[in-house]
């Protein structure tokens, strides 16, 4: 069974890393919070292989992506 990246959303700083690494699996999306207007989020989460999602997660400045359940 493949793995499924989750990103925690209290930690996230909207910095867009993983959305320029794996388009295929993240997006922004609007939070409405004053501080942050938009955060990371998993739309597709078996839409690229998990080497290409690690690399993400690799490089999250905060390392706020990790493999769920």
């Amino acid at each position: 069974m493949p793995r499924v990246p989750v990103v925690d959303q209290e930690t996230c700083i909207g910095c867009e890393t993983c959305t320029l690494i794996c388009p295929e699996v993240f997006r922004m999306t609007e939070t409405g919070e004053a501080h942050h207007d938009h955060k990371s989020e998993v739309y597709d989460p078996l839409g690229a292989p998990e080497e290409k999602i690690e690399e993400a997660m690799d490089n999250c400045p905060v390392a706020c992506i990790f493999w769920g359940d």
